[in-house]
């Protein structure tokens, strides 16, 4: 069913309530932004029509910071920002023109962040493969995955590499998110993306195409520097080696890699399979690790000293578990190869729990695209959370808060007055139940036709 909405005209809001004290007058000056939101009025089947104030009453209102849910919530919306939120009871004056939304039942969500992805790749059993797709093919998979986080409830997404390739459109050689964050900047219903560019990684170990290889120091920084010229706005570097018992680089080659990216206003971010690579990326000063699936005691005791965040990345097992099931490839469905991913599962699970246990920040996200998962997975993620330790309302609080904190957005993955209004509305308790992250009904910053695609 659509929901239910209505639209009045200069009256007052008739669902004043027994109880008030008093009404609130409308400002239209509360409203002034320069984001601009266009909506479809499934009235009218489907019409472009001016933007106008939306009011969503009486939903429930997921505040990550907070375990339990805040009820009976009304919130307004217009121009792309949050005007208000009150008790449903006591709303006040409505401005004219406002369309109305029936959210009982439902609950607010701010918009997630998912801090490890890849835009440019689609994910699935052969994810390795796609990263030698034509570029063309691979820009037409930015766009679908773009559709994928907006319905899935995600706002941002941070690309942690992506191929390098001639950019069919200008004729540039670069990485191919740096094109789609362009194409992405002028549409509101779009994600918001930060780039890291290209991974730059030693010989050796990543497929053709996926990295800038630099085997030492020198090439290390030319590499670095090369990435932030092309655009930028993070760098991140695979600190597995050719063998895994040996990071690829030195912790001051690292080093000097941070202190110019930092030195340009960038952070940096380190690719983290194994213990070897996350202890020379942390004494290096890194601003991340990603996935970080080997850690012990004292590395992330080092960690939260120094404020290194993790990006965990653990329902990638969960996913190549399903692929035993789904698929006829030996590195899934062997014996062999089902006890090295239960054996790496345990390990990962363990990790994110010192991490958490020692009070790291951890960031969620999904590394769809560049491993097995598809753009609308990040529930996923959230679930694997919990299950390695965290309460429901911190793992939500690591998908939107956390990946705000870690891109530098302060605004990203709240619900304020006077905010953004990036939010998604879910059936069920997010602060008790991460489950209820896969029943999204509306998405407030995407057209209505799309935004009810999932309800």
């Amino acid at each position: 069913m659509r929901s239910t909405t209505a639209t009045l005209g200069s009256r007052r809001s008739s669902r004043r309530r027994s109880g008030c004290s008093r009404t609130r007058r409308w400002s239209g000056s509360a409203t002034r932004s320069l984001n601009v939101e266009v909506e479809s009025d499934d009235a009218l089947g489907g019409s472009m029509i001016a933007p106008r104030p939306t009011l969503y009453r009486d939903a429930a209102l997921a505040d990550p910071t907070e375990p339990s849910l805040r009820k009976g919530v009304s919130l307004l919306a217009d121009a792309g920002r949050v005007v208000w939120i009150r008790p449903s009871t006591d709303e006040g004056d409505l401005p004219p023109n406002v369309r109305i939304i029936d959210a009982g039942g439902a609950t607010i969500v701010p918009g997630m962040v998912d801090a490890h992805s890849h835009v440019t790749l689609p994910g699935g059993s052969h994810w390795i493969e796609r990263g030698a797709d034509p570029p063309e093919e691979l820009l037409e998979v930015a766009e679908h995955n773009g559709d994928l986080l907006g319905r899935a409830g995600v706002r941002w997404a941070r690309d942690v590499g992506s191929p390098l390739a001639v950019d069919p459109r200008d004729g540039r050689r670069r990485a191919l998110a740096l094109r789609v964050r362009e194409r992405w900047q002028s549409d509101p219903n779009r994600p918001r993306i930060r780039v890291a560019g290209t991974w730059i990684g030693h010989s050796g170990v990543l497929t053709g195409g996926l990295a800038i290889e630099a085997d030492d120091g020198p090439a290390l920084l030319k590499a670095a520097s090369t990435q932030l010229d092309d655009g930028a706005d993070f760098l991140k570097l695979y600190l597995d080696g050719p063998k895994k018992e040996e990071a690829p680089w030195s912790t001051d080659d690292v080093r000097a890699v941070v202190e110019l990216a930092h030195g340009r206003g960038a952070k940096v971010t380190a690719h983290s399979g194994f213990l070897v690579g996350a202890r020379v990326g942390i004494d290096a000063g890194v601003d991340s690790l990603e996935h970080g699936f080997e850690l012990d005691s004292d590395a992330v005791a080092k960690m939260a000293r120094q404020g290194t965040f993790l990006v965990s990345t653990l329902a990638i097992f969960r996913s190549w578990a399903s692929f035993a099931q789904t698929t006829t490839l030996p590195r899934f469905v062997s014996d062999e190869g089902k006890e090295r991913i239960a054996r790496r599962r345990d390990r990962a699970i363990e990790s994110v729990r010192l991490a958490y246990r020692a009070g790291v920040r951890i960031a969620t996200g999904t590394d769809f695209g560049g491993g097995s998962l598809r753009a609308n997975h990040i529930a996923w993620e959230v679930e694997s959370l919990v299950e390695a330790g965290l309460k429901p309302w911190e793992a939500l609080a690591s998908a939107t808060v956390r990946g705000g904190e870690l891109l530098g957005e302060p605004e990203a993955g709240r619900i304020v007055d006077g905010g953004p209004a990036d939010f998604f509305l879910v059936h069920g308790d997010p602060l008790s139940d991460p489950t209820t992250l896969w029943r999204v009904w509306r998405v407030a910053w995407l057209p209505d036709a799309r935004a009810e695609s999932l309800g």
